[in-house]
């Protein structure tokens, strides 16, 4: 009984570490991404580039945002 119970601990830490992981990745491809596409279009438009940052600023966070509350669900995961 208590190496089962320890089997399901470790799974579910495991498993939230691997979720953690593929939340951290994913939001680093994302503002990867979202920086060189910015930088592609400021290089063909410069006189745009005031309105190209702040879409990029404001989309970059809200992937933040996202992978912030993955982590957040996956160590709440690990916890309980």
């Amino acid at each position: 009984m208590f190496n089962t119970v320890l089997v399901e601990a470790f799974t579910a830490s495991f498993g939230a570490a691997i979720g953690a992981g593929i939340v951290a990745l994913g939001a680093g491809l994302g503002i990867g991404k979202i920086g060189s596409s910015a930088m592609e279009a400021i290089a063909r438009q410069p006189e745009a580039s005031s309105k190209i940052q702040t879409a990029m600023i404001i989309a970059a966070a809200l992937i933040e945002g996202v992978a912030l509350f993955g982590v957040v669900i996956t160590l709440l995961v690990s916890l309980g």
